[in-house]
């Protein structure tokens, strides 16, 4: 046994690692983990260094944490989140060490966080996170031998990135089927639709960019422009690379809220897009430049997407696949999806880490689930998403969207509602806009002010009755029941 010492930079204190002697094995050129070997495994649930479940352990006469030293002691969720302590040249350091920390310290995750938190301008794209910040060659990478490495948390999220959507998406039960129309007029919509999800198939097929967007037309119209993708900030070309060529578990999502101004692109009637009739009507249209984000450029490969959340402040949404399809799948305010934890104030969403990880555990739950929603929004269509509902969505091919949050006027109330009483959780809003409520309802008062007047009367009349109900249930002294008018009952203006 020989030890090294793996520096860190400013956060821990050195460690001392006691290591096999000599270096990982490398496979020679072309040969793959466990050639000649009796697989265990089907060649597409085959990490690509070998690691193996937990399980195997128990028949393996091997094992490679016998190799780790102390850092075989700690379970795989504290030595990872120990790894992501170490700067780059430290944790490409400790990998070096022996085939196990050489898996463990190759995790993509690790090196995506670390690219992250480090994005340089000349940021290029070589197939891995650790490949790029690396600056390893992306064609044919060397290989390290971990096949006697057992990790669930190695081994899950590569599964969960190989997992085929198709047995998820298919054979939806006809009671879940999300409803398809062609069109609706705004008064069809105000008064049969607009609690309800469904696609409209015609109208995005009138637009502009839906007859003339590709990847291949944004990349030579905008292939340097920089876009918003989660966390970062890339060129077109840099993420349309990282789109065509990644294996994470969870993809990077190109979701930007200014596409409108860096595309020089006019919104309307002549434009290269406009709102479908249905849903022109927009109470935030009059906050004016001061209201908040609320349309969304959407570009991202399969299997990327959103799990599940509500849309911010209350509103509504639509959202128009260009290119690609998108599978949806939706519950009504009152009903939590399964495997979807909320805190009491509704401020705290906790759910799985990726998508496929919830379609693994939970979907075939959520399917029996009463009040399921399920649908495949096609390319040239259109997606309404009512006020409060839960939602799910994934790209099932590579996708080009376009997406717009908004307030129908019957929906005004929880709008309104929510900005009143859960200010801590309005989001979008600039800076400079200290009270979101007091605008909105300022300038709705210049506007219709019978209409701001009903909303703040209904407010009080709920609060009163609410005192009244928690006083005659409790006896004044105890925490008293709601009816949760919030969430599904609406004012009715």
């Amino acid at each position: 046994m020989s030890s090294i010492t793996a520096t860190h930079t400013g956060r821990l204190p050195e460690i001392p690692i006691y290591v096999d002697q000599g270096s990982p094995d490398l496979l020679t050129e072309g040969q793959r983990v466990g050639e000649g070997q009796n697989a265990t495994e089907t060649q597409t649930d085959q990490h690509p260094l070998g690691v193996r479940p937990a399980g195997n352990a128990l028949t393996s006469q091997e094992n490679a944490q016998d190799s780790m030293g102390l850092f075989a002691n700690l379970p795989d969720a504290l030595l990872l989140t120990l790894l992501e302590f170490l700067e780059q040249p430290s944790l490409a350091s400790l990998g070096s060490t022996c085939r196990g920390l050489y898996a463990y310290c190759s995790f993509d995750q690790l090196w995506r966080d670390i690219a992250v938190n480090h994005m340089t301008k000349d940021f290029s794209w070589r197939g891995s996170w650790r490949a790029s910040m690396r600056r390893l060659p992306s064609a044919s990478p060397a290989t390290v031998d971990c096949r006697y490495l057992f990790s669930d948390a190695l081994h899950r999220p590569f599964l969960c990135s190989q997992v085929s959507l198709s047995p998820y998406v298919s054979n939806i039960p006809v009671q879940n089927e999300i409803p398809r129309l062609e069109d609706l007029s705004p008064t069809e919509f105000d008064e049969a639709w607009v609690d309800r999800p469904f696609i409209l198939t015609n109208p995005v097929k009138r637009w502009e960019v839906f007859n003339k967007w590709s990847v291949k037309d944004l990349l030579s119209s905008y292939g340097d422009v920089l876009f918003r993708a989660e966390s970062v900030d890339w060129p077109l070309t840099t993420y349309i690379e990282y789109m065509n060529n990644t294996n994470d578990e969870s993809p990077l999502y190109l979701f930007d809220s200014g596409f409108v101004e860096k595309m020089h692109l006019e919104v309307g009637k002549l434009g290269a897009y406009e709102p479908p009739q249905a849903f022109q009507e927009d109470m935030f249209a009059l906050l004016g430049d001061q209201r908040p984000d609320h349309r969304w450029l959407i570009i991202g490969p399969e299997r990327s997407g959103s799990t599940f959340h509500k849309d911010p402040n209350a509103t509504s949404a639509w959202n128009a696949v260009i290119r690609g399809s998108k599978y949806w799948i939706m519950f009504p305010a009152s009903i939590i999806p399964p495997g979807v934890y909320m805190s009491e104030d509704q401020s705290e969403v906790t759910s799985p880490l990726s998508i496929a990880e919830w379609l693994i555990s939970f979907h075939a739950e959520a399917r029996r689930t009463p009040g399921c929603l399920e649908g495949i929004c096609h390319e040239g269509e259109v997606l309404h998403v009512p006020s409060g509902w839960w939602h799910l969505v994934v790209n099932l091919d590579p996708a080009i969207a376009i997406t717009q949050n908004f307030v129908p006027r019957s929906h005004i109330g929880a709008t309104y509602r929510f900005l009143k009483h859960k200010a801590d959780q309005v989001s979008g809003f600039r800076d400079s806009v200290k009270d979101p409520c007091a605008l909105f309802t300022e300038r709705l008062q210049q506007v219709d002010p019978d209409l701001a007047a009903s909303l703040d009367d209904c407010n009080n009349k709920k609060r009163k009755w609410e005192e009244v109900v928690s006083n005659r249930e409790t006896g004044g002294n105890q925490q008293g029941f709601s009816f949760g008018f919030d969430s599904d009952i609406d004012v009715e203006v």
